[in-house]
């Protein structure tokens, strides 16, 4: 028997609700991987599970998680580990600082997060040389099947298990972390948000920052006044042709001074017509 035969170690951990579906062999009415029938799947490679589901498992992400419309299994990198201290990684071929995550250690976990999976779906790594993180990506995510997340930790994972299997590398941004795990549930909160029944009101999503290109216009609610401080009056107007034009002049003119890379996206699309 191998040192890291996953048929000896606890199963991989899942939340959500689970399907009904007929079996000839007898199974307990809890089980600790319950499979989601349809559902929007988040397969996540981590060394720490028990981080997840986190903020994941709170307020809409939390309760769309609880009824089933979306699902997350987390797989403990540990148990592939090697020998009897389960080993996952290993100094750096060529010398220099810290360790490297082994590419016989993350390969088993990777092909059996894909057979838990079923279909195939994008197998992403989170890592700082990777694409950034854009909502133009979590849209394309949250209309696919889901997706298998590794979180490095250490130096990072043999470069060959990258190019075996096709990873995508992301990025949630120019800055380096201890590990991928508050990235993974960051990807993963943006693109579950996307499901339709999460929000509860589509309109929040079509309406928010980067929806249209732009940054989102300024929000307002009860007192009328605070701190000496009214409401735009054009808000309060009842006209909605005038609100609609006031919040788009001011998503363009904080998109314009804060994020000049996106105006200048904005405006080329404009220009071309699309």
């Amino acid at each position: 028997m191998s040192d890291r035969d996953p048929d000896t170690a606890p199963p991989a951990r899942s939340h959500g609700r689970k399907a009904i579906r007929a079996t000839a062999r007898p199974r307990e009415l809890i089980t600790p991987a319950p499979q989601l029938h349809g559902a929007w799947a988040a397969h996540v490679i981590t060394l720490f599970p028990d981080a997840f589901p986190g903020v994941l498992g709170e307020s809409l992400t939390g309760r769309a998680l609880k009824d089933g419309l979306w699902r997350l299994d987390t797989i403990d990198l540990r148990r592939f580990g090697i020998g009897r201290h389960r080993n996952v990684d290993d100094t750096p071929a060529g010398g220099g600082a810290g360790m490297v995550l082994r590419a016989d250690v993350l390969g088993p976990a990777i092909e059996h997060a894909q057979a838990q999976a079923g279909a195939p779906q994008p197998l992403i790594y989170l890592s700082p040389r990777g694409r950034p993180m854009d909502q133009a990506m979590m849209r394309d995510l949250a209309r696919g099947p889901g997706a298998t997340l590794i979180c490095g930790r250490f130096e990072g994972v043999d470069e060959r298990v990258l190019e075996h299997y096709g990873v995508q590398e992301v990025s949630l941004g120019d800055f380096v972390m201890t590990g991928g795990e508050i990235a993974a549930q960051a990807l993963i909160d943006a693109t579950v948000r996307l499901i339709p029944g999460v929000l509860g009101n589509e309109a929040s999503a079509r309406d928010e920052s980067f929806a249209s290109g732009l940054l989102e216009h300024p929000q307002y609610t009860r007192p009328a006044v605070w701190q000496g401080r009214e409401i735009p009056e054009v808000l309060m107007s009842g006209h909605h042709g005038k609100v609609a034009e006031w919040r788009r002049r001011l998503a363009e003119e904080i998109t314009q001074e804060r994020r000049p890379d996106l105006w200048a996206v904005h405006e080329g699309s404009e220009n071309s017509g699309d």
